[in-house]
């Protein structure tokens, strides 16, 4: 498979995964010179303008990842026809993500429609760190790293 062209990460708040997705693979596509269009959505509304999760931003700053422009959005039927592909950040994300895509199915009119699946292509949820501590944070990062590198690899292999 080639890079997708634009890539929209989703969790539920759009406050500790999906930027801190965004934030690496932002990062990642930068040192191997991949022109992906990036960003980041929640299914929910709850946090809507707010910034990411300040645990996730210091996390990520110590890691070399700079979150603090971005801000937390709902994903929309639009998106669908504006990414190419839409990565979950887990099973319940995903099964929401499901439905909306109907719904952006119903009402393409001859628009390409979003590709729609896990981040993690092993199927292992990216766990939401929200109500536990900086650790957590830490192990999160960890794992959308190795993640994005998995996608990495293999787009470089199909270029």
């Amino acid at each position: 498979m080639t890079y997708p062209s634009s890539i929209l990460f989703v969790c539920l708040g759009n406050i500790c995964r999906s930027p801190a997705a965004e934030a690496v693979m932002a990062t990642k596509i930068s040192n191997a010179r991949l022109p992906i269009r990036l960003d980041s959505a929640g299914t929910a509304n709850y946090h809507t303008g707010n910034p990411p999760d300040t645990r996730s931003i210091k996390v990520g700053r110590s890691l070399g990842y700079d979150l603090s422009s971005l801000r937390a959005r709902q994903i929309s039927v639009a998106d669908f026809y504006e990414f190419e592909l839409i990565f979950a950040m887990d099973e319940s994300n995903l099964a929401n993500l499901s439905k909306l895509r109907t719904q952006a199915e119903q009402l393409a009119d001859g628009r390409t429609v979003a590709r729609l699946q896990l981040f993690d292509p092993t199927g292992k949820a990216v766990a939401d760190p929200y109500y536990g501590d900086e650790s957590d944070f830490v192990a999160m990062y960890a794992h959308l790293e190795s993640v994005a590198d998995q996608h990495l690899t293999a787009w470089q292999a199909h270029q």
